[in-house]
């Protein structure tokens, strides 16, 4: 920016601040500070010229409207207080309008100037950013804007200018330090770059990923611009291996050779690359450039497999590149960036020609080496036709495969392939359903299951577990592979147990999409229960605990097999993942059918197996182990035959209890006012104690809990405004306490005007916690 524009603006600003001033002073109610502003403005209005032409944040003052001439007076109280401020005001209001206006104007050539840089037209950008500019001198994005162009035309000290001016509007700008980091980056000043960098951090914390990967590029920078000194020091100084590096490339870049020249002066220079001079001196005398745009070399690339000079020269470049990127991240970099080398690595690694398909694996395999690496893999190649390509290395059946497969599951573990993953997941999903229809006898079983692994990891998201299960084909190619593997599944158990792990996420998806492919699902699992393994038993137990919630039917015939023998046989050997799918499974019985809540009473005729798990500390394991006491109070005798058990006690703890999941609470109140409804002789052996409890009142905790209490509860109902609604049942008495804690009902008993039930829910009005239901269980009298 020219000097005299920074002047404007900072003129411009200046007198901002001091109107701003002048104009809260005239406000105050102190008459001396109102008394000296007014002076003060009288003062400023006598310096100013007539008819002033400014920018558009400025003012027109006509001082002869303001404070026309008159007679010299003593007495500054007769200054004309009110039409000096209704004027002000008056000229506030056209200086809002035109910024309007001019904000209207300079935002359409951001626009504008955002389409040019898109396209390439960087010079074009720079135009419209600077228009925008003359209409808003303090439109901070346009000299970020500006800044970025500049930088993409080499221009970085103009985009450092640009940088300043826009921390002058805003302080607190990242977008400006961004690019100034990269301005000074450019130009090796790499501890200020730093500087800026950290900056942002300061500013937003929240950006310590990207800030990390800012600060990693200036490292590699830096480490590189060291490197390029010490391998020219070694040229200058003739060391034998740096001079006969850079004569080598200087023959390798004559045109229009026969392949077998290229191919052995390539192998020659290949085995140079023993040092990091020899491969910095190969990237500054333009290495990458002299073979990449080769014609003749470029066509051997293209029609590799045709002949076998053409297959020597692509061998021989493949090994030159891993060579001189080994250990060496700046030519990774260049190699990564080389126009056409993210279509070119993918379809060498998908050649007809098995040498060239490994030494493509072998140099891919290099780059994800480091954290750097796989960021350019992700970032510059074609990731479909590399997926594609890596998943069809499962027809080898050697250590290749294996290698693939580690190399892609290297890659789904960065957050960045897992954003693309999703995103491109309906054109990579055939190729993984390709994967499932293999057959297991004939495929590496152990990349066959790292690919499967991989499925599953990455569905663990919800929007790509929804693409995968809304895929028929997915779907039945999972079946399809089950089947296979149930054949003989002592052979194939790897493969079963990962699938399972896949299946499990793809259940999770509510509701299901198809209600005959979870009942095929869940017949295959029920058969998988009578397996020994179990690995198998716990991941088929996992699927089917959530196969069974989509259709009554799947539970019917989950019943007719045996499920709540098993499951209570699961529960006697113990281990937890096992126990919380087995107990899921039990409550998703018994709160459908009676039988099997007989049936798991004739198993566990004291429910024992059920109560010790009361104790765990999995709050998912505990609310579905009381949600199947709950059902099982509805089975006669049952509640009679707790009378010696501490049930009451243990309930009372968990409904009173800060479980973080409520529904822990809830089925534990529910179970207990059951309980206390079907044997009343429980409340009597536990004396007389009042238990309060609270939680949200959502629909479906009313109707649960109303359901469960029966005759002799009290509710005050709300409606989904948040009113309270009378009801018959309804019966309100003052607050008493509002904490979780067992209360004598002696204290209360003379604020009740009926008699409480075994079980009662009651709503305190005047409690401090107005949007909670109060539980109370009353035991004894």
């Amino acid at each position: 920016m020219a000097d005299y524009q920074e002047e404007d603006l900072q003129k411009f600003l200046k007198n901002v601040d001091e109107i701003t001033n002048l104009i809260q002073e005239m406000n105050s109610d102190d008459p001396v500070v109102q008394e000296k502003a007014v002076l003060e403005t009288e003062k400023r209005l006598k310096f100013t010229e007539e008819d002033q032409e400014e920018d558009e944040c400025r003012t027109t003052v006509n001082k002869t409207m303001i404070s026309p001439p008159q007679a010299p007076t003593k007495n500054t109280d007769e200054i004309n207080t009110e039409a000096f401020l209704a004027s002000v005001e008056k000229d506030a209001k056209e200086r809002a309008k035109r910024r309007r206006e001019n904000k209207v104007l300079a935002d359409a050539l951001k626009e504008k100037g955002n389409e040019a840089f898109v396209k390439g037209d960087y010079e074009t950008a720079i135009l419209c950013y600077s228009e925008g500019l003359e209409k808003l001198k303090d439109m901070k994005v346009l000299y970020t804007n500006r800044a970025q162009a500049y930088i993409k035309l080499g221009d970085y000290q103009k985009a450092l200018v640009d940088c300043d001016w826009a921390l002058k509007c805003d302080e607190k700008c990242t977008k400006a330090y961004f690019h100034m980091g990269k301005a000074h980056l450019a130009l090796k000043n790499y501890s200020v770059s730093r500087e800026c960098y950290q900056k942002i951090l300061e500013i937003n914390p929240q950006l310590q990923t990207q800030v990390k990967d800012y600060l990693n590029q200036v490292d590699l920078r830096e480490k590189a611009d060291l490197q390029e000194k010490e391998a020219q020091e070694a040229l200058d100084s003739g060391t034998n291996t740096a001079v006969t590096t850079k004569n080598l490339l200087e023959i390798l870049s004559k045109p229009d050779q026969i392949p077998l020249f290229y191919a052995g002066g390539i192998e020659i220079l290949t085995d140079m690359m023993k040092d990091c001079t020899e491969r910095t001196l190969f990237r500054t005398h333009n290495g990458f450039s002299i073979i990449s745009e080769n014609e003749v070399i470029r066509r051997c690339f293209s029609t590799a497999g045709k002949d076998a000079v053409e297959e020597t020269v692509c061998m021989s470049v493949l090994r030159l590149w891993q060579a001189v990127c080994s250990e060496n991240e700046e030519n990774q970099r260049l190699l990564v960036l080389c126009p056409d080398t993210g279509q070119l690595l993918p379809s060498l690694l998908a050649s007809r020609v098995p040498n060239i398909r490994q030494q493509t694996l072998a140099l891919l395999l290099q780059l994800a080496q480091t954290e750097n690496g796989r960021s350019l893999i992700m970032g510059h190649l074609d990731l479909t036709g590399l997926l594609e390509a890596l998943v069809s290395f499962l027809d080898f059946s050697d250590k290749k495969a294996n290698s693939a497969m580690g190399l892609l599951t290297d890659l789904a573990l960065e957050e960045r392939f897992q954003v693309w993953f999703q995103a491109s997941l309906p054109d990579v999903l055939l190729a993984l359903t390709g994967v499932l229809r293999r057959d297991p006898k004939v495929t590496n079983t152990s990349a066959l299951c790292q690919c499967i692994a991989i499925m599953g990891n990455l569905s663990a998201e919800a929007a790509t577990r929804r693409q995968m299960s809304a895929s028929e084909e997915f779907r039945d190619a999972c079946l399809g592979l089950m089947a296979k593997c149930e054949e003989d599944v002592d052979l194939f158990r790897e493969v079963m147990y990962t699938l399972l792990g896949l299946m499990m996420n793809l259940c999770l998806q509510s509701p299901f999409v198809s209600e005959v492919w979870a009942m095929e699902v869940s017949r295959k699992c029920l058969s998988l229960l009578n397996s020994q393994d179990g690995g198998i038993l716990t991941r088929a137990a996992g699927v089917l605990s959530r196969t069974l919630v989509s259709s009554p039917k799947i539970v019917e015939e989950a019943l007719r097999a045996g499920v709540v023998k098993k499951m209570v046989k699961f529960l006697k050997a113990g281990g937890q993942t096992a126990s919380r799918y087995a107990v899921k499974i039990l409550a998703i019985c018994t709160n459908s059918y009676h039988e099997a809540r007989e049936e798991l009473i004739r198993l566990d005729k004291k429910l024992g197996v059920l109560m010790q798990l009361l104790g765990s500390e999995d709050e998912i394991l505990v609310g579905n182990a009381t949600l199947c006491l709950g059902n099982c109070m509805e089975v006669p005798h049952v509640a009679s035959s707790l009378l010696t058990t501490d049930i009451v006690l243990v309930l009372l703890k968990l409904a009173g209890g800060d479980a973080q999941k409520t529904a822990v609470q809830l089925n534990a109140g529910i179970a207990l006012g059951k309980l206390c409804t079907a044997e009343p002789r429980c409340t009597a052996r536990q004396g007389a104690q009042l238990l309060l409890w609270r939680v949200p009142p959502t629909p479906r905790a009313l109707g649960r809990a109303q359901a469960a209490a029966g005759e002799g509860t009290w509710l005050w109902d709300r409606d989904l405004s948040g009113h309270r609604r009378p009801s018959s049942s309804v019966c309100s008495i003052p607050a008493v306490s509002s904490s979780h804690s067992s209360l004598h009902p002696s204290s209360l008993a003379h604020h009740l005007p009926f008699s409480l039930s075994p079980f009662s829910l009651l709503c305190f009005p005047e409690t401090d916690l107005p949007d909670f239901i109060f539980f109370f269980f009353l035991l004894g009298t």
